[in-house]
């Protein structure tokens, strides 16, 4: 423990998130680290932090999510995805998910999700015609967000959450105008920066909830340490579902 450091013990199982840490050792302000949740074991609690904040951040803070309402969410069968329909269950919506094979519509569907569409066929008719979602959780960009842009009902909310597809889409304040919708990005690290109190507010009721049992990361593999670069390339060619979890030592 560095100066100061007076939050945790030695050997305490903590959760932490910031740059370099797929290390052996890493050194992390005493702001960014958080209590491991007892609910989850080592591997579940590494996947644990980040995805459930932006998730939580994403429908709670930025979109506002109610009860009974449409939540639309690609990519449902990733990380962060799986938190977003586990979540949005748990606040009451109607969860319906965008994937890209059967083999991850399952993972969706085990994750909360009520519907699952596939990406390649017209998931956007199909929400269209259920009346359009009113909250829709977008980490992948592209034409995802083009497509929700038609999709999103009246008064709906596009959560912008980031762009695995490597497209940065444009948006079209004219549509938004004439359909009432709006665009809010999430950008969770800033939250992190600005509002370490919102962070720590965010993962007492996350952890509430894991010890429920009604959340629970998706953890597909663990993988040895010596493999991490390997485990990167998969998540790049988008075949991995839930979190990869690197184990130090392993």
């Amino acid at each position: 423990l560095g100066p100061g450091a007076e939050r945790f013990a030695v050997g305490q199982r903590v959760v932490a998130t910031a740059l370099g840490v797929m290390a052996e050792y890493a050194a992390v302000p005493e702001a960014s680290v958080h209590e491991a949740p007892d609910a989850l074991d080592d591997a579940a609690a590494a996947a644990f932090l980040i995805a459930y904040q932006t998730a939580w951040f994403g429908l709670h803070r930025r979109a506002k999510i109610q009860s009974g309402e449409t939540l639309l969410v690609h990519a449902a069968a990733g990380g962060v995805g799986t938190a977003a329909c586990q979540l949005g269950a748990v606040a009451g919506a109607e969860v319906i998910g965008v994937v890209g094979s059967e083999a991850k519509a399952r993972v969706a569907e085990a994750s909360g999700a009520a519907r699952v569409l596939l990406r390649g066929e017209d998931w956007v008719g199909s929400v269209k015609a259920a009346g359009g979602a009113d909250v829709v959780f977008d980490p992948v960009g592209g034409a995802a967000f083009t497509g929700s842009a038609k999709a999103v009902g009246f008064e709906g909310r596009i959560v912008v959450v980031g762009f695995a597809s490597g497209e940065v889409p444009p948006v079209r304040a004219d549509h938004a105008l004439v359909k009432n919708y709006s665009v809010l990005g999430l950008h969770w690290a800033l939250y992190q920066r600005r509002r370490p109190d919102l962070v720590a507010e965010a993962h007492a009721e996350l952890t509430r909830l894991a010890a429920e049992g009604v959340v629970r990361p998706v953890v597909s593999a663990e993988v040895p340490f010596a493999d991490a670069a390997q485990a990167v390339q998969r998540l790049a060619d988008g075949g991995t579902t839930g979190r990869l979890v690197v184990a130090v030592g392993a």
